[in-house]
């Protein structure tokens, strides 16, 4: 059977063009929207084999869409298709759960090694950014707390003013396993085990107020 693929991306000349190019190398497109949220509804709903996720779309960024898309259908594989190439985005999208990063400054083969790579089971990265991720998983660099994300730095406040993990799905309008894999993954970055030092943290670094 043909590979079922679901894409999101905010940018409507840019859907049509990969709908055109993903039919056109025999693959099945079930579903096309343009921000994560949407993406998850569809996911839930199609169950994709592949749903290839822009970085940085309304409503739930790519990463985001990642962590909740496997909740709700963990068959499907993820891959981000961006243009974003830095080394923190790269790592962070591997934490989250994506099995390809393809940048889409790449063009078409290079997608199309990725879907089929990804569907046997691999993890599949472009070729000018695997090196430096390499390398960035040997030596550890990217784990720290100045690469935080902005949703990451967001959930840091939060949670030194108290929030419990529900409140802050709540007001992030994301599950709350989410809100929970936030806390663990910043505990994890700063080498923090406990909410106490995390709120020293943030006062420390002015995100909070004493």
């Amino acid at each position: 059977m043909s590979i079922g693929v679901l894409f999101a991306d905010d940018h409507p000349i840019f859907r049509e063009g990969l709908k055109v190019f993903l039919e056109k190398s025999q693959f099945r497109v079930i579903g096309e929207c343009a921000d994560g949220f949407q993406a998850l509804k569809l996911a839930e709903q199609l169950r994709p084999d592949i749903v290839l996720l822009d970085l940085s779309m309304p409503r739930l960024n790519g990463l985001d869409a990642v962590r909740e898309i496997l909740q709700v259908s963990p068959r499907t594989r993820a891959i981000m298709l961006t243009a974003h190439r830095e080394e923190p985005y790269v790592l962070e999208a591997l934490r989250s759960g994506a099995k390809g990063y393809v940048l889409k400054a790449e063009g078409g083969p290079i997608l199309v090694e990725a879907i089929r790579e990804v569907c046997r089971g691999n993890v599949y990265l472009s070729p000018s950014i695997s090196r430096s991720v390499v390398e960035a998983y040997l030596t550890r660099r990217g784990m720290s707390d100045e690469i935080l994300r902005p949703r990451e730095i967001e959930v840091l406040r939060l949670i030194a003013d108290g929030h419990t993990s529900r409140e802050i799905a709540g007001h992030l309008q994301i599950r709350v396993k989410v809100a929970e894999s936030y806390r663990t993954s910043l505990m994890e970055k700063l080498d923090i085990h406990d909410t106490a030092n995390l709120v020293r943290y943030a006062v420390r670094r002015g995100l909070v107020k004493p």
